[in-house]
């Protein structure tokens, strides 16, 4: 299939499409015209990249993953030990920046608050 037809199928523009195969984690055969060619199977790669970038996981780590992951119903499951050890260390990043936006929305609610006693002001 092209990539429009990729595209229909996963619900994932043709931009994005291109973009994952710019960073590696799709890879098309080519046509001699030039035309990308998906497999079915890219469907299947493309609901991977979809679930783990929802996960808050970069390309670079993706490409790295994408090999070790197994369908596990609705969600993937790492099938190389060395992913979970990963995928653990990116959990902690993820949590260290939620508690950073936690703060810094705490301080901008207590900046709002200050401004709406001096002015009298409510929002």
């Amino acid at each position: 299939m092209f990539i429009g037809e990729l595209s229909k199928r996963t619900g994932v523009s043709t931009r994005s499409l291109r973009y994952y195969e710019q960073q590696g984690l799709l890879l098309p055969q080519r046509r001699s015209s030039g035309y990308r060619e998906f497999d079915d199977s890219d469907m299947d790669t493309v609901r991977r990249i979809r679930i783990l970038l929802g996960a808050g996981l970069n390309t670079d780590l993706i490409r790295e993953m994408l090999p070790c992951m197994a369908d596990e119903g609705a969600i993937l499951a790492p099938t190389c030990e060395e992913m979970n050890r990963d995928l653990k260390v990116e959990r902690e990043r993820l949590s260290s920046s939620i508690e950073q936006l936690q703060g810094a929305h705490a301080m901008l609610s207590s900046i709002i608050h200050a401004g709406e006693q001096v002015t009298g002001a409510t929002a």
